[in-house]
């Protein structure tokens, strides 16, 4: 009876601690198949700074420079992720990416879709942040959309899968398939719509990564290391045909997120969530008009 009473108390209330956020109850990457590096990037930047074996990816950063990689396609919306496994030790002011963008069609006037990881130093956590620009960083007005957590995890110890997905209707961010930002598109001027490629790098972000600068990269510890893995490509290609219907994150196929996923989320931003743009008193919220 004692183990019956047991296992009834499991199923009605799912393990939900501080180290492990409530099941979400659906598994997006679960739908879309695994690709070995080649087979969807090529190296854009620092090829002697990457290598790939057996399709996954490591590429570093040291003094003489990072690396960084593109998707071979550009995309109207899709499910992009990746597995990364990040350097422990001193990282501050290193930057570990995996981002959408078309800063290369549109130099100063570019859409963004950021998962960054800020390096830091040996008595912190990382912190993953998410963040959306819409056309206009780079140009001298940036508005950033941060998003920043600290992980139920630590994320040099193993490989985790982060992911983006992104719709005409909105952006919800993943890890391990716990949503943990959801940003819908409330107006045109508030959502990233163009064509994008999808991205990741390693790179010296010094004047701001690391509690806004106060930490810098410190070459005595390089080469500084970022691993990939597990690369997933699903969407709708810039070429492909206009029938081609746009991913969803949600078990229902519509936009939004279940119950269950709603509570996920829930969990992972009161427990874990450091920073919000739009709660930050310092922001010009006439910017930002989605808050």
């Amino acid at each position: 009876m004692a183990l019956f009473l047991s296992l009834l108390l499991i199923f009605m209330f799912p393990s939900c601690n501080a180290d492990n956020p409530p099941s979400p109850g659906y598994y997006p990457s679960s739908t879309i198949g695994s690709i070995g590096f080649n087979q969807g990037f090529r190296n854009l930047w620092g090829p002697q700074h990457q290598n790939v074996d057996q399709g996954s990816l490591k590429i570093w950063l040291d003094t003489s420079s990072g690396s960084g990689f593109k998707s071979l396609n550009s995309y109207q919306s899709g499910y992009f992720g990746t597995a990364v496994k990040l350097q422990s030790g001193y990282t501050a002011g290193v930057i570990t990416s995996f981002y959408l963008s078309n800063n290369e069609e549109y130099p100063g006037y570019h859409d963004e879709i950021d998962i960054e990881f800020l390096g830091t130093t040996p008595d912190k956590p990382y912190v993953l942040q998410t963040n959306v620009f819409i056309r206009g960083s780079g140009d001298g007005n940036i508005i950033g959309r941060e998003m920043r957590f600290h992980l139920w995890f630590d994320p040099t110890q193993d490989f985790h899968n982060y992911a983006i997905l992104w719709n005409p209707s909105e952006i919800i961010f993943f890890v391990d398939d716990v949503p943990i930002r959801r940003y819908p598109r409330k107006s045109d001027a508030t959502f990233p719509l163009r064509p994008m490629w999808v991205y990741g790098s390693i790179w010296d972000a010094s004047s701001w990564a690391t509690e806004g600068g106060m930490y810098k990269a410190d070459y005595r510890y390089q080469p500084f290391i970022g691993r990939y893995s597990n690369f997933k490509l699903g969407g709708c290609t810039s070429e492909g045909p206009s029938s081609c219907n746009p991913p969803s994150g949600s078990p229902s196929g519509s936009s939004g997120l279940s119950q269950q996923q709603y509570a996920a989320m829930e969990w992972v931003q009161r427990n874990y969530k450091v920073y919000d743009y739009c709660q930050d008193p310092k922001r010009d919220h006439n910017q930002i008009p989605e808050c």
